[in-house]
């Protein structure tokens, strides 16, 4: 099992898509599990299960009557089996008990992806191999924002420090540079100058979706503290969100550089 963490927004899923898309034809079947906490609190358990075998035994899923006629059907299906399963958005250990509670479950050769911002529960679950995914670095971050804002590799002239002033607000989150990227396509400067200050000072409705998921997972206990260092705060007007959600989820998270070499695993 190899598991897949970082923060909303640091690109963990396109990642595991991605390794899915390449080598997903190796294996006898292939399923990706998007979104797994949300089907499970909206859908229930029963019905990740059901995702995770409807290929191979439909109709028989819809016996499925609790957990643990799932979990045995599970094992008694994919134990002969090569398999490649994607688990993405993972965030309880409890996900993973029911639909992949130990290596002994899938045939030889399987792999079984974890995507997850709790890097604990991967640990909990003694998974083989652990991937930080890390936020852009400078280079990095330009490039992609360029690819968005401009349709090429680097920014037009005249624009490099109105990018440079954008890939601040980003943070090296790949999914808001993305979003903030294409939000710039095709303006003129002075449109960017004010977009940038409206990103400065009151946010942009879809990057602060993407960083309102960082707070959304927090626990009890860390949304507490979040609350703590907002209030706390003196002599501002105005509390910019994604300047607290690092402190916030760095708690459980290393901040350390670690690169997935595939060649390393499969």
């Amino acid at each position: 099992m190899i598991g897949i963490h970082g923060i909303a927004g640091i690109g963990k899923t396109t990642l595991a898509q991605g390794i899915y898309n390449q080598i997903a034809h190796q294996f006898e079947d292939a399923r990706f599990l998007s979104n797994v906490a949300e089907v499970e609190e909206h859908r229930g358990s029963l019905e990740l299960q059901r995702q995770l075998l409807e290929d191979i035994l439909w109709p028989k899923i819809a016996r499925i009557s609790n957990i643990d006629e799932g979990i045995s059907l599970i094992k008694k299906t994919l134990c002969s089996r090569k398999v490649l399963i994607i688990l993405d958005d993972v965030s309880a250990l409890t996900q993973l008990e029911f639909l992949a509670g130990s290596h002994h479950w899938f045939g030889s050769g399987s792999r079984i992806i974890i995507t997850t911002r709790n890097k604990h529960l991967l640990d909990v679950h003694e998974v083989d191999e652990l991937y930080e995914v890390e936020k852009l670095n400078s280079e990095e971050a330009l490039q992609l924002f360029s690819l968005w804002a401009f349709k090429a590799d680097l920014p037009r002239d005249g624009f490099w420090d109105l990018s440079g002033r954008a890939l601040n607000y980003c943070d090296g989150l790949p999914l808001a540079v993305k979003v903030v990227g294409s939000l710039l396509y095709g303006r003129r400067k002075l449109e960017w100058e004010n977009t940038l200050l409206k990103l400065q000072t009151v946010g942009e409705r879809n990057v602060q979706k993407v960083l309102r998921l960082s707070y959304d997972r927090l626990d009890h206990t860390e949304k507490d503290l979040f609350l703590d260092i907002a209030c706390s705060s003196e002599g501002r007007t105005q509390i910019l969100l994604e300047e607290y959600l690092i402190v916030a989820t760095s708690l459980q998270l290393e901040w350390k550089f670690s690169k997935i070499v595939l060649s390393s695993v499969f």
